[in-house]
């Protein structure tokens, strides 16, 4: 039997079956679509009683027990305890929660995504979690990428406890200032695209760029900007080739969806979310995922429908060559940061956008929020037995070992109550 480990695109929970043979298909160990586990920094619930995770510690069978005990990080670690006091639940995501915390010497706070080894159920997974820290560990020192503080593991968890964006996300900032223009876009594009540049010049293909990846520190200073998320990340070599499709919809590269890419992917993502940073709206829209496909696979962009006639040439012309079909064409992340729109003392003129625009943002933002919420709904109310249960149901469904299933294999009323299923198929991108 093959291994499995869960996927995540389009907010959607898909379940993955990855065969031994393709474990090398992009020749270098992928994260094979894992769940964007960082969760955002926004919420204030409490964190769950430690005597229910001792209770399911001690029911789970064998094999998971195994799990539990194996050293994912395969050197013994300080209790956490020791050094940190854990406070309110700031995120949850598919295998972590994020949590407030404070260090007990200093009296410093930080962020802590506590990461539950119940949940990591192949050695995909596991490589997964490695692999994510090793990543952040190699991007240290970037001003706008997040800083890790350290990594430690206990019976029940992975702890990765790194600098806190207490200043909330990039589009919550842009909607509370107002005032809002070319050349503040400008701005933020320079620093999302300067993290782009930096993780490939280290090597690191990102791979789940989106706006809510990146926060504030400070909610006062817009170039306290940090990308926050790496657990779909890759390290990479100059030409290699990867396959395994991951991402968001909206967000993705066409030659993602081919399963034939390589870091240009990171740029087209980029060029969407500054198509989003002017607009308000993503270039590829419609009501369902596989829509969504097809309009990234055909590429046409919108520059007619408002405010598009009132933007300025040069940040079209930028999101053109962003949004080249070819990935050789497309330009870097360097050639991007040179561009006349983007430099400094550039062109992007500083007239206020149409409030239409914050408008959308405002209304794509709370969406997304909303949907995010509907799947934990979904995702918290499926036990882990019943997982389990879904992964052999997947297998049996996966009719062309593809490694996904398409909608035309999956009768999902028959899984699943017609109410839940609307939240489901709604997941946020």
């Amino acid at each position: 039997m093959g291994n499995t480990c869960r996927g995540f695109l389009g907010g959607k929970q898909v379940l993955r079956y990855a065969h031994p043979q393709d474990h090398s298909s992009s020749k270098h160990n992928p994260s094979s679509g894992q769940t964007n586990s960082s969760g955002n920094q926004t919420s204030d619930t409490t964190r769950p009683d430690p005597k229910e995770d001792q209770q399911l510690s001690s029911s789970i069978n064998p094999r998971k027990e195994s799990i539990m005990s194996y050293s994912v990080l395969d050197h013994k670690t300080a209790n956490i305890c020791d050094l940190y006091t854990l406070g309110r639940r700031l995120g949850q995501g598919q295998f972590g929660t994020t949590f407030l915390c404070t260090e007990i010497s200093t009296g410093k706070e930080y962020a802590c995504k506590s990461i539950s080894k119940r949940k990591l159920i192949s050695s995909e997974d596991v490589e997964d979690v490695r692999r994510e820290i090793q990543i952040m560990y190699h991007l240290a020192g970037h001003k706008n990428i997040v800083s890790i503080k350290g990594a430690y593991e206990d019976l029940l968890y992975v702890h990765i406890v790194m600098e806190l964006c207490g200043g909330g996300e990039l589009f919550d900032r842009i909607i509370e200032r107002g005032h809002y223009s070319e050349r503040k876009a400008a701005e933020l594009t320079k620093i999302i695209v300067g993290v782009v540049e930096a993780c490939h010049s280290l090597g690191v293909m990102h791979r789940d760029l989106k706006p809510e990846n990146f926060l504030l520190v400070n909610k006062d200073d817009d170039f306290s900007l940090k990308a926050i998320d790496f657990g779909l990340s890759v390290f990479f070599k100059p030409g290699q080739i990867f396959t395994d499709v991951v991402g968001s919809p909206y967000y993705v590269a066409p030659e993602v969806l081919m399963k034939s890419y390589g870091p240009e992917a990171d740029v087209w993502t980029a060029g969407v979310i500054l198509y989003i940073l002017l607009s308000g709206v993503p270039p590829f829209w419609a009501e369902t995922q596989q829509g969504i496909f097809d309009a990234v696979l055909k590429g046409d962009v919108d520059f007619e429908s408002d405010p598009w006639p009132i933007i300025s040439d040069s940040a079209k012309d930028l999101i053109q060559k962003m949004l080249c079909m070819r990935p050789s064409e497309r330009l870097t992340a360097h050639e991007v940061l040179c561009h006349p729109w983007i430099c400094e003392n550039g062109v992007a003129p500083d007239r206020a956008l149409d409030p239409a625009v914050l408008s959308r943002l405002k209304q794509f933002s709370a969406m997304n929020k909303l949907k995010k919420m509907a799947l934990r709904v979904i995702a918290e109310s499926l036990s882990e037995e019943e997982i389990a249960g879904l992964t052999e149901m997947f297998k049996s469904m996966d009719t062309d070992n593809s490694g996904a299933i398409t909608f035309d294999e999956l009768n999902v009323r028959k899984l699943i109550g017609r109410t839940d299923w609307l939240m489901w198929i709604t997941a946020a991108p």
